[in-house]
């Protein structure tokens, strides 16, 4: 469950993700398409923007839209590990595709994790090999092999317009 917003903590977050990347507010206002006094009540933590704004903020920010999401309470926080971070890196995907692969590959990991689960709960021990089939004798492995062709024969007929083996 998403956790309780903090509006001045989120605000916070995004003046130093605006400073570290020495955007002026008047420019981020104008490329996330919203007016300065706006972006500086949401700084000051006066105001709540909506999940759009927010990823409009992200966009012009060049951050994961999923970071201010998760400052904002609308995300969990995800486990780190490779896929994510390179998903959240490539600058080739949009916002929603990104999101769409992070869903995608939390699909996975809990399915392969219930499937361990399972598998661990329902251990049950080794079976014994079964013990190996004799040899066809040559008499037996010629009937099987006649038994195989007349099916193939049948197959081809009921099937005009194959080509046939002339041999």
């Amino acid at each position: 469950m998403p956790a309780i917003v903090d509006v001045r903590q989120l605000g916070e977050f995004i003046r130093e993700q605006r400073q570290s990347a020495k955007i002026s507010l008047r420019e981020l206002a104008k490329s996330a398409g919203v007016s300065n006094p706006y972006l500086s009540q949401i700084e000051r933590g006066l105001r709540k923007p909506s999940a759009e704004i927010l990823q409009q903020i992200a966009k012009g920010l060049r951050i994961s839209a999923e970071a201010l999401y998760v400052q904002a309470g609308i995300l969990d926080q995800r486990e780190a590990s490779p896929v994510v971070d390179a998903i959240l890196a490539d600058d080739g995907l949009t916002e929603r595709q990104k999101q769409v692969l992070l869903e995608i590959h939390d699909s996975f990991r809990k399915e392969n994790a219930a499937a361990a689960a399972a598998a661990e709960s329902s251990a049950e021990p080794p079976v014994a090999p079964a013990p190996a089939k004799r040899a066809a004798t040559p008499r037996k492995a010629a009937a099987g092999d006649a038994a195989v062709k007349a099916a193939v024969d049948a197959a081809v007929e009921a099937a005009p317009g194959l080509p046939t083996d002339p041999s």
